[in-house]
């Protein structure tokens, strides 16, 4: 957020900032009566003072969700990068609201915070949703600026249905830049330095087997 002349100098500012406050208050509690009430067995957010529930999704959703996090679990577990990876019911909270993305890793750093009882998570530092018509608008509006704002270093997304990955990465003006966007090569991802992982292998079962089994990911660190 830039405080910009015009917007300090507003001789209201005492009193919007006063009734702003008292909205978020209000917000807040709205936004605690969530995380009470929202089941394990669920899928929800909380976006802008409003509660998302999530519908139950299409296989090939399901299955480029499991892909990708297939993919940086086994990273990890051979040594080839640090941190802790989750997926689809790990409630994450930003400043303003929680969100549940499809998969998330966390740093070395904050993988330390991560506990067996944790059921809030920390902001991530890679993200990557899977576009569905129910979710699009919010995966390219509230949480594009939302990941942004929150430092969230690199943000997937992903077409299941068109096979593609649109890779942003945040930019020294703190907005997401659009690095690449691939139908067919390798990703890149900048999260995970040397860990190229085959497209293929984020949409199909049988290219993502044969990706765990490459000697990048079964030779020794």
């Amino acid at each position: 957020m830039s405080l910009t002349p015009d917007l300090l100098e507003r001789p209201t500012l005492a009193l919007e900032v006063k009734e702003i406050a008292a909205f978020l208050a209000e917000e807040g509690k709205a936004r605690e009566a969530f995380r009470d009430k929202i089941q394990p067995h669920e899928k929800g957010e909380f976006i802008n003072g409003e509660t998302v529930m999530h519908s139950p999704a299409r296989d090939a959703y399901n299955t480029t969700v499991a892909l990708i996090q297939q993919s940086i679990r086994v990273a990890i577990q051979a040594g080839k990068i640090g941190g802790h990876v989750v997926f689809e019911k790990a409630l994450c909270a930003f400043t303003r609201n929680d969100y549940e993305p499809d998969v998330a890793w966390f740093s070395p750093e904050k993988a330390k915070l991560i506990r067996p009882d944790t059921t809030i998570y920390p902001v991530p530092d890679f993200i990557a949703e899977i576009l569905s018509p129910a979710t699009r608008k919010r995966d390219r509006g509230v949480k594009f600026d939302d990941y942004a704002a929150h430092g969230v270093a690199e943000y997937w997304i992903v077409d299941a249905d068109e096979r593609t990955v649109e890779q942003y990465v945040i930019g020294p003006d703190g907005v997401y830049q659009l690095a690449e966007k691939r139908a067919h090569g390798d990703m890149r991802p900048q999260s995970f330095p040397g860990l190229n992982v085959p497209l293929a292998a984020l949409f199909d079962s049988a290219a993502n087997f044969a990706f765990l089994k490459t000697p990048s990911l079964t030779a020794a660190p």
